[in-house]
C-alpha cells in the first residue's frame, strides 16, 4: 500500500506541473474558496478487508449498502458492523490471479469497476468497468454481464462512470478517452488528450449513441432532477459540462462550473443539488482533496476538505440519510461524514 501511495503521489505532481499551465494553479498552493471547512480529519471510516480502491460508491433501491467498486474487480457490499464487507459481484470471470489488493498490471484481466448505478425500478446495478464497458448484475449479484463494448464503431477504451434516466431507460456514461485505457492515464494527462466521448445506451433498442466528443478526459456523470439536463466532469481542464437534454436549449452544450482542482465523480442528492469529488490537489507536498457541493445551477453551496491529513484522492461523494459516503481511488477504506 505504501507503494501504491507514494507512486500516486509522484503521478499527481507530475500531472499538476503538466496542466498547471492550462489551470493556472500553483502546484502547493491549494486555491481558496469561499467558505471552505477542513473537517474531513473528522471522518470516520469503514476499513475494507483485503480490498482498496473503492472508486464509486452506490446503494441499492432498498437502500442496503454501500456498494463499492475495488481495484481488484470486484463490487462489495457493506451488511454493517457485524457481518462487514461481502462480495457481491465481480466484472470478469478469470479470477483465479486476481488475489492482490491492488495490482494493476492485472486490470485488464480482473477489471476494474468505476462508476456503479443502481436502476430503482428493476434493482439491476449497472457498472462502468474501465477495461469491459458497460455492464449489468442482477439484484443477486455474481458475474456481471456485457451490454455494450463500443460505440458507433469504435470500442471503448476507458470505461468510466453512468447515470440512469429510469423514466426512459437510458444510460449515460463516458468513455475517458479513446486513445488511453485506465492504467495509462498519466500518459493521457501528459499528451492532453481530449478523445473522450460522453455516450447514451438505450435499454430497450441496445444501441449506443455518442453525444459528445474531443472531452479532455471525460469522467463523472449526473442527470439533474428534473432530467432537462445531464452534467459530465472535463477532469483535465477542471470543468463540469452540461448537455441539455430538453427545452429550448436542447443539445446546446455549455460550461456548468469551473473548479479548484480535478473533478472525478458527480453525484447527485435529493435536494436536486451535485456533489463533486475534487480528486487530487497538493498542499505542502501532501495530497489534498475537496468536495465541493454545487446548486442546480452550478453556484457553490458549501466546500469540505482535508489538507492531507485522512482523506487523498477522493473520487466519490454520495449523500444519503444526512451522511456522506466518500470514495476513493486507491485508500483501503470508505469515508463517512456526518453533515
Amino acid at each position: 500500500m505504501l507503494v501504491t501511495v507514494f507512486l500516486t503521489v509522484v503521478v499527481t505532481i507530475l500531472t499538476i506541473l503538466v496542466s498547471t499551465s492550462q489551470t493556472g494553479y500553483g502546484i502547493f498552493v491549494p486555491p481558496k474558496m469561499p467558505g471552505s471547512r477542513d473537517v474531513f480529519p473528522l471522518v470516520k471510516v469503514v476499513n475494507l478487508t483485503g480490498a482498496s480502491g473503492p472508486e464509486s460508491i452506490a446503494f441499492n433501491p432498498a437502500g442496503e449498502g454501500p456498494y463499492v467498486g475495488v481495484a481488484d474487480g470486484r463490487v462489495l457490499k457493506w451488511r454493517g458492523k457485524s457481518l462487514g464487507w461481502t462480495d457481491f459481484a465481480y466484472t470478469s470471470a478469470n479470477r483465479q490471479m486476481c488475489v492482490h489488493p491492488f495490482a494493476p498490471e492485472l486490470e485488464h484481466v480482473c477489471g476494474r469497476p468505476l462508476g456503479l448505478r443502481f436502476h430503482k425500478k428493476t434493482g439491476d446495478l449497472y457498472i462502468a468497468d474501465a477495461y469491459f464497458g458497460l455492464l449489468i448484475v442482477g439484484p443477486a449479484g455474481g458475474l456481471a454481464k456485457p451490454l455494450v463494448t463500443e460505440a458507433e464503431g469504435q470500442p471503448f477504451r476507458f470505461t468510466n462512470d453512468l447515470d440512469i434516466d429510469e423514466h426512459d431507460d437510458v444510460i449515460y456514461f463516458t468513455d475517458a478517452s479513446s486513445k488511453f485505457q485506465r492504467w495509462e492515464y498519466f500518459s493521457s494527462f501528459l499528451n492532453v488528450d481530449k478523445t473522450g466521448r460522453f455516450i447514451k445506451y438505450d435499454i430497450s433498442s441496445k444501441k449506443a449513441t455518442v453525444l459528445l466528443r474531443d472531452i479532455s478526459f471525460a469522467n463523472g456523470v449526473a442527470l439533474s432532477k428534473d432530467r432537462s439536463f445531464v452534467l459530465v466532469d472535463e477532469t483535465t481542464n477542471c470543468k463540469v459540462l452540461r448537455l441539455w437534454l430538453s427545452g429550448p436549449k436542447a443539445g446546446i452544450q455549455d460550461v456548468f462550473a469551473v473548479l479548484p482542482g480535478y473533478p472525478d465523480n458527480i453525484r447527485r442528492n435529493l435536494n436536486g443539488e451535485f456533489w463533486v469529488a475534487l480528486n487530487s490537489l497538493l498542499y505542502e507536498r501532501r495530497p489534498y482533496t475537496k468536495a465541493v457541493k454545487l446548486s442546480a445551477s452550478g453556484e457553490v453551496l458549501m466546500v469540505l476538505e482535508d489538507k492531507g491529513k485522512r482523506l487523498r484522492y477522493i473520487s466519490d461523494v454520495e449523500e444519503k440519510d444526512g451522511k456522506l459516503w466518500i470514495g476513493s481511488s486507491v485508500m483501503p477504506f470508505v469515508g463517512v461524514y456526518d453533515l
